[in-house]
C-alpha cells in the first residue's frame, strides 16, 4: 500500500511578528514505520513557507498504519552568543536641552503706531533687571558601543582609563567626530563567565561652530562642548529714546577636559 500524506483542515497555525513561526499539520496513512512516516511528510511538505526555513517534523501516532505529522517553520535564529573580539553598535540622534540668551535673527518687532519699538538687537526676553532668555531643544548625537574584550585586556589599569576619560571631549578625531566634539559619558561592563568582558562605551557628540555672529558681535568660534555666554549692558538706543539690554561682549568657555580617546582601545 502506497504511502498517502494529506493535509488536515486546521494546518497552516501561524503567529506573526519578529518570531513569526508557522506548523502545517498532515495526516500520513500507509505505514506502521514512523521513520517512513516521517520521510514521506518531509517530501511532501516544503522546505520553506511564507519565507520562513522548515524547523522540525514531529510525528504521532493515532491508529494503525495511520500517524499525523506536524511540520514547524520559523526564523533561524543563531544561538551562538558574541565571541570574543566582536562588537556591536547603537546610535540615537536625540533632542538636547540648552539655555540661550540670544536668537539668530529677530523676525518681527511690533509696537504701537507712533511707538519706535527698542532694538535689543537678538536678545531674548529683556526685562528691565537683566535677559531672562528660553529653553531650546539642540542636536546631540548619543552613540554607544558594545566591544568583547579577552579577560587580560581589562585590568585594574584599563578600568582606570575608563574612569579617568569619563567625563571628557576628545583631543583628536574619534568616530567621524573632531576634535572637541565628542564626550565620553562612560563605560559599564561585566564578565562573561572566566573568558571576557561585556564592556558598553557610551559618548554624545555636539559640532563645532564657526562664524557666529551674536548682535553686532561676529566671527564667533565654538567647540562642540564649549559653553558660550552673552554679556549684556545699558546701552540708550536712540530710536526708542530709552536704556535697552544690548550684547557687548560674547565669552566661550572651556567646561570639560580633554583626553586621549585611542587610550579606551576600541579605534577611532
Amino acid at each position: 500500500m502506497p504511502i498517502v500524506v494529506a493535509e488536515k483542515f486546521d494546518s497552516r497555525v501561524s503567529t506573526a511578528g519578529q518570531n513569526a513561526s508557522v506548523e502545517l499539520r498532515y495526516i500520513v496513512f500507509g505505514t506502521g514505520d514512523d521513520l517512513a512516516a516521517r520521510a514521506q511528510a518531509a517530501s511532501t511538505s516544503p522546505t520553506a513557507y511564507d519565507g520562513l526555513p522548515r524547523q522540525s517534523i514531529q510525528i504521532e501516532p493515532l491508529a494503525n498504519d495511520i500517524w499525523e505529522a506536524t511540520v514547524r517553520y520559523g526564523a533561524n535564529e543563531s544561538s551562538e552568543p558574541p565571541q570574543t573580539g566582536e562588537s556591536s553598535f547603537a546610535f540615537e540622534t536625540g533632542g538636547g536641552s540648552q539655555h540661550i540668551t540670544h536668537s539668530r535673527a529677530t523676525v518681527g518687532v511690533y509696537a504701537p503706531s507712533g511707538v519706535t519699538a527698542p532694538n535689543f538687537q537678538g536678545a531674548i526676553g529683556v526685562s528691565d533687571t537683566g535677559v531672562e532668555g528660553v529653553d531650546i531643544t539642540i542636536s546631540v548625537y548619543q552613540f554607544s558601543e558594545t566591544h568583547y574584550l579577552p579577560s587580560g585586556a581589562v585590568t585594574l589599569a584599563y578600568r582606570g582609563t575608563l574612569f579617568s576619560l569619563t567625563g571628557k571631549v576628545n583631543n583628536a578625531g574619534f568616530k567621524g567626530l573632531a576634535a572637541g566634539e565628542c564626550l565620553f559619558l562612560g563605560a559599564s561592563g561585566a564578565k562573561r563567565g572566566t573568558d571576557d568582558w561585556e564592556i558598553t562605551y557610551r559618548f554624545a557628540g555636539s559640532p563645532n561652530m564657526t562664524g557666529l555672529a551674536i548682535g553686532p558681535i561676529t566671527g564667533i568660534a565654538k567647540k562642540g562642548w564649549e559653553y558660550l555666554w552673552v554679556r549684556y549692558a545699558d546701552v540708550e538706543d536712540d530710536g526708542a529714546k530709552m536704556l535697552v539690554k544690548r550684547p557687548i561682549s560674547v565669552h566661550v568657555e572651556q567646561v570639560y577636559d580633554s583626553g586621549n580617546f585611542a587610550a579606551l582601545g576600541i579605534g577611532t
